[in-house]
């Protein structure tokens, strides 16, 4: 949220230094972020003064080029060289002298220094309206009437205010009650009453409901649902003109980054901001029977909104409508046909509050997230109704011309109590781990707006104030205290105890190393958003699906760490940066049947070329056994053993003791088609969770460096081609044999002469007994008995 220092100014008890104020606002919860100035002309016309030309004769070496001396007030005149056309003795002009800073419309600010423009010296700039951003004419300088005066400076001359301050405020969903400058100031004057213990208040504006004119407008309002609209005021206005809003007002929202669009849409946006209610403008003349009816429409309604996009209503979205149709869906968009326009001469002004769940629930669906529907879904203040609505009548009739022609209508059938809590002093103390004097805490609470029901020596019954709609434990009024108090002052003890029921995970420090293995490989760390577009799952049922989804884009939570690590491919291709290698701790999420389950993984993305062609070695394109080859090193450097590898539906499996550890695949090409990936990219998914597991079930086992030299021997075997890799180890695996201490393979050749339904593995086979070398009698048996093995398992033939 931004608040203008000018603005709120004009409502705290006493003037504060904006850097007090921001110690104050961050010390009551209300975390200053930042603090920019905001200028209403680039550069404030700062520097820049009005002149007289006072002499203008042609350049002697430059057609286009005139020497002028202009007259800024000081002892001497300026000699400037001017290229303009329009310029002549005698005119009143705008001036940047030496050492101003001249700040464009278009373009960025330039310094003005003493120069020599061929051969002639220049002392300044006489200035055109878009070298000043002042207009975007630059036909020629500006011409300034013959009574303003040489030497007076420019942004007096023109009434260019000082710059604003903005303050940005990290304000936390639950404070509602300062979503707005009059609310902002309310906390800062209970700081100041707590703090100085005397009583301050803010001050409010003046207002005063005009007197109605007439009484010829029979506008009526009808709430037929008063659990989504617990009240509903309203008010006409007649002779309206709309047009612009005056400086101060464009000023005033321009300072919070709000645009201006005509003066009756302004005030209303202003009052917004100023005391954090919303209100809505409808043109008077286009509500059919000159009736104003609260209520929901059927299912499937269409309703055309002021973006001109016809939407189809649920049943739960609460409509202003008139006798025949809907005009706006409450609280949160305005329809096309009923708003305000430079025709409209009468406006029936609303103010109402909402249920906060029908607006949010509103503004989700359909994705419209205004200024009115954010403020309405945490919940405005009920009693605020009444000002915000006198204070909008009265604005719109000063500065619209306005005149009141109907009494004010305020359907109000049930009022709303405000929530009583009762705390007892010693929990206030206890939960915040201080003491707190009793009469110091009740002026705290009265600073607030709270008001004291019943009070005995032990607690206290408090009437919460209606703009604090958070408030509603005793946890809740303690958190007032502190906030009051200054979050900064909560005492910190010099010692702290815990009590470890369980052990604390120990994976950080196996992810820091993976991630520093990883980036030794040339590996970038990403870092993606959970929550994905559930258009990537089409065929999935088991998605975990957000309740109140910021987009339509975002409405579950991945699955698969594959589509959000794409959508970074993507990016990074299109930019061409082809050559990938990215990687990503993070979790998915399923919901199998109401049971949510959420798992970490280890993302590996890799695309483009793994090296680039150089003098003394060619150029290397990534693939799928890059990537598996670090996933084994990965396992190894974990000491995770007995993997076990598995082919399936294109896609390499590792698992251990039948717990799948990793996949590893090469994407589908109709997914790079849906992510407008051009080329192959690899990925690896490792079961984080998993791999833990398999960390802490593997013992280690220490033995000495072996004194025997170990044998090698080589083996290849001729397989039917559906034969996998997979069933050979099962195979080698399940004879046991006890001096065989690794083996892999290391080629698969195809060709017409093996058969085209036959493959050949090359395998190679390490050997190494503890007590001894193997002889090369010894080595024969074993290898032996593994191509029996392979030829009665496996039908395999021996290439000799």
């Amino acid at each position: 949220m931004v608040i203008s220092y000018n603005w709120i100014k004009e409502y705290l008890p006493e003037e504060i230094a904006p850097e007090k104020l921001s110690e104050i606002l961050t010390s009551i919860g209300l975390e200053v972020e930042a603090m920019e100035p905001v200028e209403f002309v680039k550069g404030s016309l700062e520097g820049l003064v009005i002149g007289e030309v006072l002499t203008c004769e042609k350049h002697p070496d430059a057609d286009r080029l005139k020497v002028t001396t202009v007259n800024v007030g000081g002892t001497e005149p300026l000699h400037i060289v001017c290229g303009a056309a329009n310029v002549a003795a005698g005119q009143k002009v705008v001036v940047a002298p030496v050492g101003a800073t001249v700040h464009p419309m278009n373009g960025e600010p330039f310094p003005i220094k003493k120069a020599k423009i061929r051969g002639e010296a220049s002392e300044g700039m006489i200035c055109a309206e878009d070298e000043i951003s002042l207009g975007e004419s630059h036909d020629g300088i500006m011409v300034l009437p013959e009574n303003a005066v040489p030497g007076t400076l420019a942004n007096k001359y023109f009434d260019i205010p000082a710059p604003d301050l903005a303050i940005h405020i990290g304000l936390t969903p639950n404070r509602s009650d300062a979503m707005s400058h009059i609310g902002v100031a309310k906390d800062v004057a209970a700081y100041m009453s707590y703090h100085n213990k005397k009583e301050y208040k803010p001050k409010y504006p003046a207002i005063e409901l005009p007197a109605a004119q007439s009484k010829e407008n029979k506008i009526s309002v009808e709430v037929k649902n008063a659990e989504a609209c617990p009240r509903y005021m309203g008010i006409t206005i007649s002779n309206i003109k709309v047009g612009p809003s005056p400086e101060w007002l464009q000023r005033r929202l321009k300072a919070i980054g709000s645009r201006s669009i005509n003066n009756v849409v302004d005030i209303t946006n202003y009052v917004l901001h100023e005391w954090g209610q919303p209100l809505h403008a409808f043109d008077a003349d286009k509500i059919a029977g000159e009736k104003v009816v609260v209520q929901t429409l059927g299912e499937g309604t269409t309703f055309v909104t002021l973006d001109e996009e016809e939407r189809k209503l649920t049943g739960n979205d609460l409509m202003i409508c008139n006798d025949k149709e809907g005009m706006c869906i409450a609280g949160v968009f305005g329809g096309l046909g009923s708003g305000v326009t430079e025709q409209t001469t009468t406006v029936f002004l609303e103010c109402a509050y909402f249920n906060p769940a029908y607006i949010r629930r509103t503004s989700l669906h359909y994705g419209l997230r205004t200024d009115a529907a954010t403020h309405f879904e945490k919940g405005v203040d009920v009693n605020n109704l009444e000002p915000a609505l006198i204070r909008a009548t009265q604005m719109i009739c000063e500065l619209a011309g306005g005149i009141v022609v109907s009494d004010v209508i305020d359907v109000y059938p049930e009022k709303l109590k405000p929530v009583e809590v009762t705390v007892d002093y010693s929990y206030i103390n206890k939960l915040s781990g201080k003491e707190y004097d009793v009469d110091s805490v009740k002026l705290l609470f009265t600073s607030l707006g709270f008001g004291i029901v019943n009070e005995t020596a032990q607690n206290i019954t408090l009437s919460v104030p209606t703009n604090k709609v958070d408030v509603l434990l005793p946890a809740d009024i303690v958190e007032e205290v502190l906030r009051i108090d200054g979050l900064d002052k909560i005492p910190m003890p010099e010692r702290l105890n815990i009590s470890l029921n369980s052990p604390l995970p120990n994976d950080r420090s196996k992810r820091e190393k993976v991630a520093e293995r990883l980036a030794g490989e040339g590996f970038m760390e990403i870092m993606t958003n959970s929550i994905v577009n559930s258009k990537y799952y089409p065929e999935r049922n088991d998605l975990v699906k957000m309740l109140n989804s910021l987009s339509s884009e975002l409405d579950v939570m991945r699955p698969s760490m594959l589509e959000s690590g794409l959508e970074v491919v993507q990016y990074n291709c299109n930019r061409k940066n082809t050559d990938l290698r990215l990687f990503e701790f993070g979790k998915v999420y399923t919901n199998n049947d109401g049971r949510y389950a959420e798992e970490a993984i280890l993302a590996m993305f890799v695309t483009g070329k793994l090296q680039d062609k150089q003098w003394n070695a060619k150029e290397q394109e990534s693939d799928i056994y890059y990537l598996k080859g670090l996933v084994d090193s990965i396992f190894g450097f974990l000491g995770i053993d007995k993997v076990k590898y598995a082919y399936a539906d294109n896609k390499s499996i590792y698992s251990r003791k039948k717990k799948a550890l990793c996949i590893i695949e090469a994407v589908d090409t109709k997914k790079l088609y849906d992510f407008d990936i051009k080329q192959p990219v690899y990925f690896a998914s490792v079961r984080w969770d998993a791999c833990i597991e398999a960390v802490a079930d593997n013992k280690v086992e220490y033995s000495e460096v072996p004194k025997h030299p170990a044998v090698h021997r080589d083996l290849a075997i001729v397989l039917d081609k559906a034969v996998t890799y997979e069933q050979v180890q099962t195979v080698t695996d399940k004879l046991n044999v006890a001096s065989l201490e690794e083996y892999g393979l290391f080629d698969v050749f195809e060709s017409e002469k093996l058969g085209n339904d036959k493959k050949s593995f090359a395998l190679n086979f390490v050997f190494q007994p503890k007590d001894r070398t193997l002889t090369d009698e010894e080595t024969d048996k074993l290898m032996q008995q593994l191509a029996d093995a392979y030829k009665k398992e496996l039908q395999a033939q021996i290439r000799e």
